[in-house]
């Protein structure tokens, strides 16, 4: 028997997303197909070693400048470090969690490195792996399909 595959759906250029585990809504990402590995802006990381041996993560996401910015630390126990390549061809070690996405009112768990994006214009990154989990292709032409169509069908008519 012929597996049925999903029909794909369509992105815009940029996204509205929001990560429910992180309490963070309306985040603008830019959907990048030269990108592997998703990325979310953060500031202020350590590690630090429990006495019983265990790593965790400190991290602040976004900054002071983004509206969602609510200043309070975040912990993860379940990390890994890996190397990951700029934008700029540079070769860069970085922490990497699973985080929970919503798009299209759907969650999608996918990984994400940490790095201090306040030079970027956009605080999250979404990169190929979503994309091709997801069947999801970019129409450069649009933004916001997920948030609109979120919204449109929760609207009364």
């Amino acid at each position: 028997m012929k597996k049925q595959r999903v029909p794909k759906r369509v992105v815009g250029r940029r996204e509205l997303v929001d990560f429910p585990e992180l309490q963070l809504w309306g985040v603008e990402a830019k959907v990048d197909t030269g990108a592997y590995t998703g990325a979310i802006h953060c500031s202020n990381m350590h590690e630090e070693v429990r006495p019983d041996g265990r790593r965790v993560l400190h991290v602040q996401l976004l900054d002071p400048s983004h509206p969602n910015f609510d200043g309070r630390p975040m912990q993860f126990a379940a990390f890994s470090r890996r190397d990951i390549r700029s934008s700029n061809g540079e070769v860069q070690e970085r922490y990497v969690i699973r985080a929970v996405l919503r798009l299209f009112n759907e969650d999608i768990e996918t990984e994400f490195s940490l790095s201090d994006r306040s030079d970027m214009r956009y605080p999250v990154l979404i990169g190929r792996s979503l994309l091709r989990q997801r069947r999801l292709v970019v129409d450069v032409l649009r933004r916001n399909v997920s948030y609109r169509e979120t919204h449109r069908a929760a609207r009364p008519r």
